[in-house]
This record gives structure tokens, C-alpha cells and sequence, in this order.
């Protein structure tokens, strides 16, 4: 996990995190224009903060023992690391799920478009998709002009999306709803992710095999499954030195210190040399960034992308992409801020399956966002928080198209998306098609639905 500033750090322990981002509650509304490079947009003043927050912990980790190795963080939580000398441990993992948060609350109407429905035009007589500029238009919906780079997985057929998505209970607060989404166990006391859990719902873990990009540790990862993070796969490293390499003095000098004993402290720093071998393959790979690679969730796909051509054992990633909360100047279909996030979603999305290559069959990629907007632009352009949206899922075992239960937005509530399809629903089939993971154990108190999207064959955890 890398700090904001440009130069490594050594090695050493993080304390835990146990800040509650619930506590603060903004009002729904237009704020000035942020100046810094954190958020390029306006934004209400908590989204600032969410993402500013976010930026501040890539010098942070949530849970469990953190150990900082140059430009990685590994968060150990007990048990994954033997006293010894630090050996690789890859292991092919037979299906991936990747994550990609879309941070700010996007717009599900903006995305994949419900043409059909009167009420969406009359509401935003500015910022509305046009009927003929529509992509994949069917009775019902479209897809925005700038999800073009997608279009080969829609054709294929390993591209569907589910509209009305989203928690079961309106929740306008970025910290809480994003809290809630990630931890998808309500009325637990554990501080703990889904994705977490489900890395440790095999009782078998790799060194890698929970992965987060550029962002930190997100609570959807937070528990006691290891986790490593890193901002940059290059700069994923021991600081002042390799700890790939075994005549690296540095990395003698702390395999002398820690390799033995049972200190949990000791542990951590052996599974973080331990996971720094196992990625030393997935840094000998290179990719294509040039190839539709775009803007910062583009870097973090090529990323992902080389990582999981190393095949070393990685079964679970997040990757962040924000800023998406425009109260401000959303803009047309023809240019502005919507169109720009969409078309970098769009095109890194395309680009990492093109990427992939043969490893694209073992890969299914999700998009998750706090909430949806409101039907009714505002009256700067924008739109404010609403409930309901859409989730995009990509790649191994989908079968595409558009789902979910469409409520219609004539009446709907606050001038809300009402949720038709709860959020849980969509992951827990996922979950249970491509890794054959209990979804009581990943979303425990949930009887979730099936909505159809995925093929029903489960798939096992790892290879042999």
C-alpha cells in the first residue's frame, strides 16, 4: 500500500483502524468545487471526504497485523505464516472475482438507460441519454454511447446488467451506505467484509489471495483473511532493498530477526516476504496500458491484469473509481463528467478482459456503488442522492442481457430508483456460481433470490 508522496518507507507495523466512517451524516446538496487532485469535480461535502479519506489511508490499513514493505501492505491476522525461511507459496486459483467500486454513487439511470420510461426525460430535461444514441437498445433500456469499448462482451454475451440494485433500506450517507454495502452482514457487531469471508470460506488460503489496488484495504476486505494492497505493482517491493531476492542483505537481516518464534509480529512480517516472492512472477509480466487502458482504474486493471496472468493464487481484488457523486454539472451525452467516467470505466473494463487473454475464463468482474440518484436533475445540473441503481457484471459465467424487476419511475418514492433487487442478491450469485462458497457463511442472515444472470454451475475454490 503506497503512502501519497513518491519515496518508499521501511518496513513496520501499522496499527489497526478503528474509526467509525458512519458517524458523519452531510446534508444532500450542492457544495463548491474542490481544488485539489483528490476529487476533479464538485461533490456534496461527505463524498469529498470519503474519497479524501480513502487517499489518506493508503498510509493505513483496517485490522489485524499490518505490516508496510515498501510500496505493499500486508495485513496478517494470525495463522498464515510459518516460523522458517521465507519460501514461495503460489497457488493457482480456478476462479477470480474482481470488484470495482464505483466510489461517489453513480448514476444507474445514466448508464443503462430506461428509454421506455417517460418519466426519466421529462425528469432531466438537460442531462437525459437520447433515444438514438443509445447502444444494445432493446423495449426497455439502453446502454450510454460511451460503453462502446464494452460492446464485444455484450455481443458475446458475458456482459448483463441489473437495474434497480441496491440496499434494502434507502441510506443517503456515503460513509454509512458504503459500510453497510461492504459489510453485508447487518446487525453484526464484527467489523468484517463479504469479500473477506470469502476468502477464508475454504480454510485454505494462499499467501496472495485477497488483493487490493490502489486504494487501500476497503471494509469489503477488512477481517481475518491476509490481505495485501498495494497502490502500484512496480513499487510493490522491500524498501531499500529486493526481497525477491535471497542474497538481498536486507531481506537475510529480517529473515534473521523474524523467522522464527511465534510472535504474531514475526508472523505478519513472514507472510509479507512470503507474499512479495509470490508476486515477484506477476511484475515480470508486462501489458498493454496503452491499449484502452484509461485514467486511474485503468492502472489499476493493467495491474490486476498482470497479476492474475502470473496465476499465483489471487482470488479476490478491489479496485476503486471515483469521483461519482455530480450534484454539479453531470453534462451531456456528447461531453462532461458523466461521459468521462464512463468512457474510462468503459474502456479499462474492455481493455483488462482484452488483456486477460485465456485467463478471462476464470474471471467474473462486478460493479458496486453506494447508491443510486434521483430521477429529477437538480437545478445546477446535477443529480442528488438517490437509492436504486445498476450493477455490471463481466466475464466468466454470465450470461448477458439486462435483469432485474424494473419498477418504473412515475411514482416513485423521495424521486427515487426504487430497489427492486437487493444488492446481496446479485453477489451472492455470483458467489455461488463461480466459487461454490457458502453465501450463508459470506452473507450471513440473507436468503437471497437468484436473478438469472450467471450460469447455476459452481465452480471449486482453488486447483489442487
Amino acid at each position: 500500500m503506497t503512502s501519497p508522496h513518491p519515496t518508499h518507507r521501511p518496513l513496520h507495523a501499522v496499527p489497526p483502524l478503528d474509526a467509525d466512517p458512519a458517524a458523519s451524516h452531510a446534508p444532500d446538496a450542492p457544495d463548491t468545487p474542490d481544488t485539489g487532485d483528490v476529487a476533479p469535480h464538485p461533490g456534496c461535502t461527505e463524498g469529498r471526504l470519503l474519497t479524501d479519506r480513502r487517499s489518506l489511508l493508503r498510509g493505513a490499513v483496517l485490522g489485524g497485523t499490518s505490516v508496510m514493505v515498501g510500496g505493499a501492505s500486508i495485513t496478517y491476522a494470525g495463522g498464515a505464516a510459518a516460523a522458517g525461511p521465507v519460501t514461495p507459496q503460489p497457488r493457482p486459483a480456478s476462479s477470480v472475482i474482481v470488484v470495482v467500486s464505483l466510489r461517489g454513487a453513480a448514476d444507474g439511470l445514466s448508464m443503462v438507460v430506461p428509454h421506455a420510461d417517460a418519466a426519466y426525460y421529462a425528469g432531466r430535461p438537460t442531462t437525459a441519454v437520447p433515444r438514438a444514441a443509445l447502444l444494445a437498445a432493446d423495449a426497455q433500456f439502453g446502454l450510454h454511447p460511451a460503453m462502446s469499448p464494452l460492446m464485444p462482451l455484450w455481443q458475446s454475451g458475458r456482459l448483463a446488467a441489473i437495474h434497480a440494485t441496491g440496499l434494502p433500506v434507502a441510506n443517503r450517507s456515503h460513509f454509512a451506505a458504503m459500510e453497510e454495502l461492504e459489510d453485508a452482514a447487518p446487525g453484526s457487531a464484527e467489523r468484517s467484509g463479504w469479500l473477506n469471508r470469502l476468502v477464508g470460506a475454504n480454510g485454505d488460503q494462499a499467501t496472495v489471495e485477497a488483493l487490493a489496488v490502489g486504494s487501500g484495504i476497503p471494509t469489503l476486505l477488512a477481517g481475518p483473511s491476509t490481505v495485501m494492497s498495494f497502490g502500484e505493482l512496480d513499487r510493490a517491493e522491500l524498501a531499500g532493498g529486493d526481497a525477491r531476492d535471497r542474497r538481498s542483505p536486507r531481506r537475510r537481516a529480517l529473515n534473521a530477526l523474524w523467522g522464527k518464534g511465534g510472535s504474531e509480529m514475526g508472523a505478519g512480517v513472514r507472510t509479507a516476504l512470503t507474499s512479495l516472492v509470490d508476486l515477484a512472477p506477476a511484475q515480470q509480466v508486462r501489458t498493454g496500458r496503452r491499449r484502452g487502458y484509461t485514467g486511474g482504474v485503468g492502472e489499476a486493471l493493467a495491474d490486476v491484469a498482470r497479476v492474475l496472468k502470473a496465476d499465483i493464487g489471487v482470488a479476490a481484488v478491489t479496485v476503486d473509481t471515483g469521483s461519482w457523486d455530480m450534484h454539479v454539472g453531470m453534462g451531456t451525452v456528447a461531453s462532461g463528467w458523466m461521459v468521462d467516467n464512463v468512457t474510462e470505466l468503459a474502456s479499462s473494463v474492455g481493455a483488462f478482459f482484452a488483456d486477460l487473454g485465456p485467463v478471462a475464463e476464470k474471471v467474473t468482474l462486478v460493479t458496486v456503488t453506494e447508491f443510486g440518484r434521483r430521477v429529477q436533475e437538480n437545478g445546477s445540473r446535477g443529480t442528488d442522492h438517490g437509492w436504486g441503481s445498476v450493477m455490471l457484471v463481466a466475464g466468466a459465467g454470465v450470461k448477458g442481457g439486462y435483469y432485474g424487476r424494473w419498477p418504473g419511475l412515475e411514482n416513485s418514492l423521495d424521486a427515487d430508483v426504487p430497489v427492486t433487487t437487493d444488492y446481496r442478491d446479485v453477489l451472492a450469485e455470483v458467489v455461488s456460481a463461480r466459487t461454490g462458497a457458502s453465501t450463508a457463511a459470506v452473507f450471513p442472515g440473507h436468503q437471497w433470490t437468484r436473478t438469472g444472470f450467471m450460469t447455476s454451475a459452481g465452480a471449486a475454490r482453488s486447483a489442487a
